[in-house]
Protein backbone atom coordinates (compact mmCIF):
# COMPACT_ATOMS: atom_id res chain seq x y z
CA UNK A 1 0.00 0.00 0.00
CA UNK A 2 1.10 3.51 -0.89
CA UNK A 3 1.73 5.87 2.14
CA UNK A 4 -1.01 8.03 2.99
CA UNK A 5 -1.89 11.02 4.65
CA UNK A 6 -4.44 9.28 7.76
CA UNK A 7 -6.74 11.18 9.60
CA UNK A 8 -7.70 9.44 12.86
CA UNK A 9 -11.02 10.78 14.59
CA UNK A 10 -11.80 9.93 17.85
CA UNK A 11 -13.38 11.19 21.01
CA UNK A 12 -12.02 14.44 22.08
CA UNK A 13 -10.77 13.30 25.62
CA UNK A 14 -9.17 10.09 24.41
CA UNK A 15 -6.50 11.39 22.13
CA UNK A 16 -3.41 9.54 23.37
CA UNK A 17 -0.62 11.76 24.65
CA UNK A 18 2.58 12.09 21.98
CA UNK A 19 4.62 9.85 24.27
CA UNK A 20 3.22 7.07 26.06
CA UNK A 21 6.04 5.12 27.03
CA UNK A 22 6.53 4.69 30.77
CA UNK A 23 2.91 4.69 31.22
CA UNK A 24 0.84 1.78 33.31
CA UNK A 25 -1.62 -0.28 31.61
CA UNK A 26 -4.38 1.08 33.79
CA UNK A 27 -3.01 4.65 32.73
CA UNK A 28 -3.00 3.78 29.18
CA UNK A 29 -6.90 1.66 29.03
CA UNK A 30 -9.21 4.44 28.67
CA UNK A 31 -7.47 5.43 24.97
CA UNK A 32 -5.56 2.15 24.17
CA UNK A 33 -7.60 1.54 21.31
CA UNK A 34 -6.92 5.13 20.00
CA UNK A 35 -3.03 4.32 20.71
CA UNK A 36 -2.76 1.16 19.25
CA UNK A 37 -4.73 2.46 15.86
CA UNK A 38 -2.15 5.73 15.57
CA UNK A 39 0.84 3.35 16.67
CA UNK A 40 -0.11 0.69 13.90
CA UNK A 41 -0.82 2.83 11.12
CA UNK A 42 2.39 4.89 11.40
CA UNK A 43 4.50 1.86 11.48
CA UNK A 44 2.76 0.99 8.47
CA UNK A 45 4.66 4.13 7.22
CA UNK A 46 1.56 6.70 6.98
CA UNK A 47 1.72 9.99 8.14
CA UNK A 48 -1.02 10.04 10.77
CA UNK A 49 -2.93 12.81 12.40
CA UNK A 50 -5.31 12.01 15.74
CA UNK A 51 -8.00 14.37 15.77
CA UNK A 52 -10.08 15.17 18.88
CA UNK A 53 -14.38 15.21 18.26
CA UNK A 54 -16.41 16.22 20.60
CA UNK A 55 -19.25 19.13 19.56
CA UNK A 56 -18.01 21.01 16.62
CA UNK A 57 -17.26 19.82 13.27
CA UNK A 58 -15.54 23.29 12.59
CA UNK A 59 -12.49 21.05 13.61
CA UNK A 60 -12.91 18.17 11.05
CA UNK A 61 -13.51 20.67 8.52
CA UNK A 62 -10.67 22.69 9.53
CA UNK A 63 -8.12 19.08 9.54
CA UNK A 64 -9.80 18.14 6.06
CA UNK A 65 -8.60 21.40 4.39
CA UNK A 66 -5.60 21.92 6.08
CA UNK A 67 -4.32 17.97 6.63
CA UNK A 68 -5.49 16.97 3.41
CA UNK A 69 -6.19 13.41 3.89
CA UNK A 70 -6.20 10.44 2.01
CA UNK A 71 -8.46 8.54 4.20
CA UNK A 72 -10.21 9.02 7.85
CA UNK A 73 -9.89 6.44 10.50
CA UNK A 74 -13.04 6.40 12.36
CA UNK A 75 -13.15 5.79 15.84
CA UNK A 76 -16.08 7.87 16.66
CA UNK A 77 -18.92 6.64 18.71
CA UNK A 78 -20.74 9.53 19.55
CA UNK A 79 -21.15 12.98 19.00
CA UNK A 80 -21.95 15.37 22.13
CA UNK A 81 -22.21 12.05 24.07
CA UNK A 82 -25.09 11.03 22.34
CA UNK A 83 -23.98 7.46 20.44
CA UNK A 84 -26.79 7.41 17.51
CA UNK A 85 -25.25 11.02 16.21
CA UNK A 86 -21.82 9.22 14.90
CA UNK A 87 -23.62 8.26 11.48
CA UNK A 88 -24.17 12.12 11.37
CA UNK A 89 -19.92 12.74 11.89
CA UNK A 90 -20.21 10.20 8.83
CA UNK A 91 -23.03 11.30 6.71
CA UNK A 92 -20.75 14.86 6.75
CA UNK A 93 -17.93 13.15 5.30
CA UNK A 94 -19.76 11.49 2.23
CA UNK A 95 -21.38 15.26 1.84
CA UNK A 96 -17.97 16.44 1.34
CA UNK A 97 -16.62 13.20 -0.86
CA UNK A 98 -14.21 12.35 1.96
CA UNK A 99 -12.98 8.57 2.11
CA UNK A 100 -13.49 6.93 5.39
CA UNK A 101 -13.09 3.57 7.38
CA UNK A 102 -16.24 1.56 9.15
CA UNK A 103 -19.42 1.37 8.41
CA UNK A 104 -21.60 3.84 6.67
CA UNK A 105 -24.19 5.82 7.74
CA UNK A 106 -27.25 3.64 7.41
CA UNK A 107 -25.28 1.30 8.34
CA UNK A 108 -24.95 2.70 11.62
CA UNK A 109 -28.37 3.84 11.78
CA UNK A 110 -29.86 0.48 11.35
CA UNK A 111 -27.68 -1.20 13.41
CA UNK A 112 -27.14 1.15 16.67
CA UNK A 113 -30.92 0.77 17.34
CA UNK A 114 -31.52 -2.86 18.76
CA UNK A 115 -35.31 -2.41 17.63
CA UNK A 116 -34.68 -2.08 14.16
CA UNK A 117 -31.75 -4.23 14.10
CA UNK A 118 -34.28 -6.80 15.06
CA UNK A 119 -37.36 -5.89 13.16
CA UNK A 120 -34.91 -6.04 9.96
CA UNK A 121 -33.57 -8.63 10.26
CA UNK A 122 -36.76 -11.09 11.50
CA UNK A 123 -38.06 -9.45 7.78
CA UNK A 124 -35.01 -11.37 6.14
CA UNK A 125 -35.67 -14.70 8.15
CA UNK A 126 -33.06 -14.36 10.69
CA UNK A 127 -33.65 -15.68 13.81
CA UNK A 128 -34.14 -12.74 16.77
CA UNK A 129 -35.21 -12.78 20.30
CA UNK A 130 -38.64 -11.16 20.99
CA UNK A 131 -38.76 -7.82 22.01
CA UNK A 132 -40.75 -4.61 23.31
CA UNK A 133 -39.22 -1.33 23.72
CA UNK A 134 -40.17 1.53 26.58
CA UNK A 135 -39.55 5.16 25.63
CA UNK A 136 -38.13 7.30 27.73
CA UNK A 137 -39.90 9.67 29.10
CA UNK A 138 -43.25 8.04 29.08
CA UNK A 139 -44.78 6.21 31.82
CA UNK A 140 -43.68 2.54 31.81
CA UNK A 141 -47.14 0.34 30.89
CA UNK A 142 -46.69 -3.40 30.40
CA UNK A 143 -48.78 -4.07 27.05
CA UNK A 144 -49.82 -7.37 29.06
CA UNK A 145 -47.89 -9.61 26.39
CA UNK A 146 -44.49 -9.54 27.38
CA UNK A 147 -43.60 -12.59 25.46
CA UNK A 148 -42.97 -14.32 28.44
CA UNK A 149 -40.15 -14.14 31.13
CA UNK A 150 -37.57 -14.15 31.74
CA UNK A 151 -36.69 -11.12 29.99
CA UNK A 152 -33.22 -9.23 29.33
CA UNK A 153 -33.51 -5.30 29.89
CA UNK A 154 -30.86 -2.66 27.98
CA UNK A 155 -30.55 0.37 26.80
CA UNK A 156 -32.13 0.92 23.51
CA UNK A 157 -28.81 2.54 21.97
CA UNK A 158 -26.08 2.32 23.88
CA UNK A 159 -23.07 -0.14 23.73
CA UNK A 160 -20.46 -1.92 25.49
CA UNK A 161 -22.68 -3.65 28.27
CA UNK A 162 -23.41 0.05 29.87
CA UNK A 163 -26.36 0.06 31.98
CA UNK A 164 -26.19 -4.05 31.97
CA UNK A 165 -25.70 -5.76 35.54
CA UNK A 166 -27.10 -9.28 36.89
CA UNK A 167 -30.60 -7.18 37.76
CA UNK A 168 -31.23 -6.83 34.01
CA UNK A 169 -32.40 -10.59 34.05
CA UNK A 170 -36.07 -9.95 35.30
CA UNK A 171 -38.48 -12.70 36.01
CA UNK A 172 -41.68 -10.56 36.32
CA UNK A 173 -43.94 -7.62 35.99
CA UNK A 174 -42.58 -5.90 38.67
CA UNK A 175 -38.84 -6.43 38.10
CA UNK A 176 -39.32 -5.77 34.85
CA UNK A 177 -41.09 -2.11 35.70
CA UNK A 178 -38.71 -1.48 38.10
CA UNK A 179 -35.33 -1.99 35.96
CA UNK A 180 -37.44 -0.25 32.84
CA UNK A 181 -37.90 2.50 35.07
CA UNK A 182 -34.22 2.74 37.01
CA UNK A 183 -32.51 2.37 33.14
CA UNK A 184 -35.04 5.64 32.17
CA UNK A 185 -33.55 7.54 35.08
CA UNK A 186 -30.10 6.46 35.00
CA UNK A 187 -29.63 7.11 31.52
CA UNK A 188 -32.20 8.53 30.12
CA UNK A 189 -32.91 6.54 26.91
CA UNK A 190 -35.33 4.44 25.16
CA UNK A 191 -35.00 0.57 26.70
CA UNK A 192 -35.68 -2.62 25.56
CA UNK A 193 -36.59 -5.76 27.19
CA UNK A 194 -36.07 -8.79 24.72
CA UNK A 195 -36.69 -12.23 25.12
CA UNK A 196 -33.55 -13.99 27.22
CA UNK A 197 -31.97 -16.55 25.37
CA UNK A 198 -29.96 -19.18 27.56
CA UNK A 199 -26.64 -20.21 25.86
CA UNK A 200 -23.74 -19.73 24.73
CA UNK A 201 -22.74 -16.05 23.81
CA UNK A 202 -20.43 -15.82 20.64
CA UNK A 203 -19.54 -13.15 18.50
CA UNK A 204 -18.58 -13.15 15.13
CA UNK A 205 -16.37 -10.42 13.31
CA UNK A 206 -16.93 -9.98 9.56
CA UNK A 207 -14.93 -8.07 7.48
CA UNK A 208 -15.73 -6.48 3.72
CA UNK A 209 -17.84 -4.35 1.63
CA UNK A 210 -19.42 -6.53 -0.52
CA UNK A 211 -16.96 -9.44 -0.82
CA UNK A 212 -17.22 -10.25 2.79
CA UNK A 213 -14.91 -12.52 5.28
CA UNK A 214 -16.20 -13.97 8.73
CA UNK A 215 -13.82 -14.60 11.07
CA UNK A 216 -13.55 -17.45 13.39
CA UNK A 217 -16.58 -17.44 15.68
CA UNK A 218 -15.14 -16.61 19.36
CA UNK A 219 -16.86 -16.87 22.87
CA UNK A 220 -16.88 -15.51 26.18
CA UNK A 221 -16.76 -18.23 28.44
CA UNK A 222 -18.11 -17.28 31.96
CA UNK A 223 -16.11 -19.41 33.63
CA UNK A 224 -16.38 -19.57 37.70
CA UNK A 225 -19.42 -16.81 38.34
CA UNK A 226 -21.60 -17.87 41.08
CA UNK A 227 -23.96 -20.38 40.71
CA UNK A 228 -27.16 -18.33 40.72
CA UNK A 229 -25.41 -15.58 38.74
CA UNK A 230 -26.72 -14.79 35.16
CA UNK A 231 -24.74 -15.88 32.46
CA UNK A 232 -24.74 -12.59 31.02
CA UNK A 233 -21.83 -9.52 29.71
CA UNK A 234 -22.16 -7.52 32.58
CA UNK A 235 -19.99 -4.20 32.80
CA UNK A 236 -18.12 -5.88 35.16
CA UNK A 237 -17.66 -9.15 32.79
CA UNK A 238 -16.46 -7.07 30.11
CA UNK A 239 -14.62 -4.66 31.42
CA UNK A 240 -13.38 -5.27 35.57
CA UNK A 241 -9.91 -6.98 34.68
CA UNK A 242 -9.97 -8.20 38.85
CA UNK A 243 -13.35 -9.72 38.59
CA UNK A 244 -12.24 -11.34 35.32
CA UNK A 245 -9.36 -12.82 36.75
CA UNK A 246 -11.24 -13.84 39.75
CA UNK A 247 -13.58 -16.08 38.22
CA UNK A 248 -11.56 -17.07 35.26
CA UNK A 249 -13.66 -15.13 32.50
CA UNK A 250 -12.30 -14.98 28.90
CA UNK A 251 -12.81 -14.86 25.43
CA UNK A 252 -11.33 -17.16 23.00
CA UNK A 253 -12.06 -19.32 20.01
CA UNK A 254 -15.22 -21.69 20.20
CA UNK A 255 -14.28 -24.78 20.78
CA UNK A 256 -16.44 -27.91 19.97
CA UNK A 257 -18.43 -26.45 17.33
CA UNK A 258 -19.45 -28.91 14.54
CA UNK A 259 -18.19 -27.60 10.87
CA UNK A 260 -22.05 -27.88 9.56
CA UNK A 261 -22.58 -25.47 13.16
CA UNK A 262 -19.43 -23.38 12.11
CA UNK A 263 -21.21 -22.64 8.33
CA UNK A 264 -24.65 -21.80 9.54
CA UNK A 265 -23.32 -19.48 11.87
CA UNK A 266 -21.07 -17.42 9.70
CA UNK A 267 -23.95 -17.76 6.58
CA UNK A 268 -26.18 -15.72 9.66
CA UNK A 269 -23.51 -13.43 9.69
CA UNK A 270 -23.15 -12.83 6.66
CA UNK A 271 -27.14 -12.40 5.53
CA UNK A 272 -27.25 -10.12 8.56
CA UNK A 273 -23.95 -7.66 7.67
CA UNK A 274 -25.94 -7.63 3.98
CA UNK A 275 -29.30 -7.00 5.20
CA UNK A 276 -28.17 -3.76 7.61
CA UNK A 277 -26.02 -2.68 4.98
CA UNK A 278 -22.66 -2.42 6.95
CA UNK A 279 -19.48 -1.81 5.45
CA UNK A 280 -16.30 -1.90 6.47
CA UNK A 281 -16.35 -4.04 9.66
CA UNK A 282 -18.53 -5.13 12.16
CA UNK A 283 -18.99 -7.52 15.08
CA UNK A 284 -22.13 -9.97 15.16
CA UNK A 285 -23.34 -11.19 18.58
CA UNK A 286 -25.28 -14.25 18.98
CA UNK A 287 -26.60 -16.81 21.73
CA UNK A 288 -26.36 -20.96 20.90
CA UNK A 289 -29.22 -22.65 22.89
CA UNK A 290 -28.21 -26.14 24.06
CA UNK A 291 -30.81 -27.42 21.26
CA UNK A 292 -28.79 -25.85 18.78
CA UNK A 293 -30.58 -22.81 17.91
CA UNK A 294 -28.90 -19.89 16.52
CA UNK A 295 -30.31 -16.23 17.93
CA UNK A 296 -28.88 -13.33 16.76
CA UNK A 297 -28.59 -10.61 19.26
CA UNK A 298 -26.69 -7.77 18.01
CA UNK A 299 -24.96 -6.13 15.59
CA UNK A 300 -22.44 -3.97 16.08
CA UNK A 301 -20.66 -1.59 13.48
CA UNK A 302 -17.10 -0.15 14.02
CA UNK A 303 -16.45 -2.66 17.02
CA UNK A 304 -13.72 -2.14 19.66
CA UNK A 305 -10.42 -2.85 17.77
CA UNK A 306 -7.52 -2.13 19.98
CA UNK A 307 -4.65 -5.01 20.11
CA UNK A 308 -5.36 -8.13 22.87
CA UNK A 309 -9.37 -7.97 22.33
CA UNK A 310 -11.70 -9.86 20.14
CA UNK A 311 -11.71 -8.59 16.93
CA UNK A 312 -8.02 -8.75 16.96
CA UNK A 313 -7.41 -11.60 18.30
CA UNK A 314 -10.30 -13.45 15.84
CA UNK A 315 -7.86 -11.79 12.81
CA UNK A 316 -4.71 -13.15 14.17
CA UNK A 317 -6.13 -16.60 14.69
CA UNK A 318 -6.28 -16.50 10.37
CA UNK A 319 -2.99 -15.34 10.26
CA UNK A 320 -3.74 -11.74 9.85
CA UNK A 321 -2.04 -9.64 12.23
CA UNK A 322 -3.12 -6.58 13.81
CA UNK A 323 -1.23 -4.25 11.38
CA UNK A 324 -2.34 -6.58 8.19
CA UNK A 325 -5.78 -5.87 9.94
CA UNK A 326 -5.65 -2.04 9.73
CA UNK A 327 -4.03 -2.04 6.11
CA UNK A 328 -7.33 -3.96 4.79
CA UNK A 329 -9.42 -1.97 6.90
CA UNK A 330 -8.09 1.51 5.25
CA UNK A 331 -8.13 -0.35 1.87
CA UNK A 332 -11.65 -0.74 2.27
CA UNK A 333 -12.62 2.70 3.28
CA UNK A 334 -10.23 3.70 0.10
CA UNK A 335 -12.75 1.34 -1.70
CA UNK A 336 -16.17 1.90 -0.94
CA UNK A 337 -18.49 4.00 -2.77
CA UNK A 338 -21.69 5.79 -1.13
CA UNK A 339 -25.31 4.17 -1.88
CA UNK A 340 -25.71 5.10 -5.32
CA UNK A 341 -22.34 6.44 -6.40
CA UNK A 342 -20.64 4.13 -9.21
CA UNK A 343 -17.27 2.58 -8.00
Amino acid sequence: MRKLRVLVMMDEALVPPPWADGMSPSDIAPFKTELDVVTALRSLGHEVLPLGVKTDLSVLERSLREFRPHVCFNLVEDFDGIPCRDQHVVSYLELVNQPYTGSNPRGLMLARDKALTKKVLSYHGIRVPRFMVFPAGRPVRLRGNSGGFPLFVKALLEEGSLGIAQASVVYDEQQLAARVAFLHEKHGTDVIAEQYIDGRELYVGVIGNRKLQTLPIWELCLGSLPPDSERIATAKVKWDEEYRLRHGIESRAAADLSLAMQRRIGEICRDAYRALELSGYARIDLRLTPEGKVYLIEANPNPQIARGEDFADSAAAVDIPYEELLRRIVSLGLAYRPLGLAA
